[in-house]
């Protein structure tokens, strides 16, 4: 009987994800704060980047299909233009509970990376300004630094202004 991989010390799913790909990434830890009001600009201030090139995993329900919205945690996601963008006529938050157990990732810590459940992804294209972007590497005070492109492939994400400063 085969056996399975195994999986990079202190690995997360999103971490394994980028190593299988062979894509160049940085891995970047902070200490997480519970205290902090921002999972997004406490991971910007803590790795000293701007906090248009820190993104955030957001999911959505879109006509009844999940779907992941990425967007700089500098500012927040348009509702609307994520629906236009796939085709969908209406878009809200999806359920906390229903995110976390449909990716395998608390809030706070969702990537859109190595999800339990492969999701429909948008990446917002403010994201093209940038050589690499971060975006959470599947749990809090975990980071992931790639390019916007190899994020863009790995997740299949169309990519759309969804995002508003």
């Amino acid at each position: 009987m085969a056996k399975k991989p195994k999986k990079q010390q202190g690995g997360t799913p999103a971490t394994v994800a980028l190593a299988a790909a062979g894509v160049a990434h940085t891995v970047h830890a902070y200490e997480h704060d519970p205290a902090h009001p921002s999972y997004g600009e406490e991971a910007a201030e803590a790795l000293g980047v701007s906090a248009d090139r820190v993104f955030k995993a957001l999911v959505a329900d879109v006509d009844g299909t999940l779907t992941v919205a990425v967007v700089p945690v500098a500012g927040s996601l348009d509702l609307k233009a994520l629906a236009s963008a796939v085709g969908g006529k209406r878009a809200t938050m999806a359920d906390p509970a229903l995110a976390e157990r449909t990716t395998g990732y608390v809030r706070g810590g969702i990537s859109p990376l190595g999800q339990r459940k492969k999701l429909r992804t948008v990446l917002d294209e403010s994201a093209s300004a940038h050589a690499t972007v971060c975006v959470s590497a599947g749990r809090r005070g975990l980071e992931v630094e790639l390019s916007p492109g190899d994020l863009a492939a790995l997740t299949g994400a169309v990519r759309a202004p969804i995002g508003r400063a």
